[in-house]
């Protein structure tokens, strides 16, 4: 997979800084000023990762990550939010956001997180070309990382297909949310793991049949989270 990123910043300082650091570790950078001028780039470069400031110009970050998740369903996604501004980190990552970094943050770890992301978007692919995972209602193309439930296709963020083939793997394990921080994110998580318990909350809203408690993914109260095995 190309290491090609795209920065979403309307500030041109932290943008330029930012540009300068990710060529240094060998990505490819798109520059975009506003949510608009973002939106265009996305859909003209196909990055594998776009790094999208919350606060911009025209359209604003959560909408941006809206209309790139929709129509790259494999793009990875970290918002840059301030500080102290929990609901935004929520908000972010209820609309799509794979991840998210506080400002003023540290470009190294902005740098860690994603090249994790990328590691995780990409996988083995050359030794998972046949490989398939199967539960019940539900079939996990490895090589093409498309998940199928009854033979329809379920649109999934990159780290909701993660958490999704994790929990297939293991099934009937509780996995507390730090286990999850450190196997999906992969790396020491800077902040809280509403993180976790938001993506499990998208991913149960497209896997669960609707109007039901949930069947697949159970809240281990005091834990985590397990898969249920069909019996």
């Amino acid at each position: 997979m190309e290491n090609k990123v795209l920065i979403v910043e309307d500030e041109e300082s932290i943008r330029g800084f930012l540009k300068i650091n990710f060529r240094k570790n060998d990505f490819i950078v798109i520059e975009a000023g506003s949510g608009e001028e973002g939106v265009d780039k996305a859909r003209q470069e196909r990055p594998s990762v776009v790094l999208l400031d919350v606060m911009l110009p025209g359209m604003d970050g959560f909408q941006v990550c809206e209309v790139l998740r929709k129509e790259f369903p494999d793009m990875g996604i970290i918002m840059l939010t301030a500080r102290g501004q929990d609901i935004d980190r929520i908000k972010g990552l209820e609309f799509g956001a794979d991840d998210y970094v506080l400002k003023p943050f540290n470009t190294t770890e902005l740098i860690l997180r994603a090249k994790s992301l990328l590691r995780r978007l990409g996988g083995n692919k050359a030794n998972d070309r046949a490989e398939t995972v199967n539960s019940g209602a539900f079939r996990i193309d490895v090589y093409s990382q498309r998940v199928f439930k009854d033979g329809t296709e379920i649109m999934l963020t990159p780290k909701e297909y993660l958490l999704l083939k994790l929990f297939l793997e293991n099934q009937n394990k509780a996995f507390t949310r730090d286990e999850l921080l450190d196997k999906i994110w992969g790396y020491d998580f800077i902040g809280d793991t509403k993180i976790v318990d938001v993506n499990i909350r998208r991913l149960r809203s497209k896997i669960e049949d609707k109007n039901s408690a949930a069947m697949y993914i159970e809240t281990v109260w005091g834990t985590g989270y397990r898969w249920r095995k069909e019996q």
